[in-house]
């Protein structure tokens, strides 16, 4: 009797041995499952800004371009009874202010450099009024010194109507 029962546990054993597990059956997706798809947002590549301030009959714009904390990018000052400036802007973000230096052309000399800070806010920019330092006459003679009311204020712009006043 124990040879028999110690024969049909070892076949058992080995008949479960050779078998081959069995692939778990995939469910079922529904079409409307199948065909919703996420939208990939890109979070490391760069973000554009427009924004567009008037001041009496003189008109600023701005185009951005913030690429992980460094901006790049144009400004362009239409003024009606002095002569206009147009260049391009480069420098950092730190927290919630640009620090940039923009260099332009005015009266026809090109060139032209200038530190310009502004507040990013959610409904534009706020630029940085200060003392430039005497040496350079471009640069802020002190940041801690930097207001930002009084400045010219910027407002969010449609980009196509900003990149048209740049061009």
């Amino acid at each position: 009797m124990k040879k028999i029962l110690l024969i049909g546990s070892l076949s058992v054993i080995l008949l479960n041995c050779n078998k081959k597990p069995e692939a778990p059956a995939a469910d079922k997706v529904s079409a409307d499952t199948a065909t919703t798809t996420e939208k990939v947002i890109d979070t490391l590549g760069a973000k554009s800004f427009c924004y567009m301030g008037v001041t009496g009959k003189d008109t600023v714009f701005v185009s951005i371009d913030d690429n992980l904390g460094t901006i790049t990018g144009k400004m362009a000052t239409k003024n009606s009874e002095k002569d206009s400036n147009k260049g391009t802007l480069s420098g950092i973000k730190s927290g919630d202010t640009l620090k940039l230096t923009y260099e332009f052309a005015s009266e026809g000399i090109s060139g032209n450099k200038n530190d310009i800070y502004f507040i990013q806010t959610k409904d534009g920019l706020m630029e940085g009024i200060g003392e430039r330092d005497a040496e350079t006459g471009t640069k802020y003679a002190s940041e801690k010194k930097i207001k930002y009311e009084g400045g010219r204020n910027l407002k969010t712009a449609d980009c196509n109507t900003v990149a048209k006043a740049l061009e």
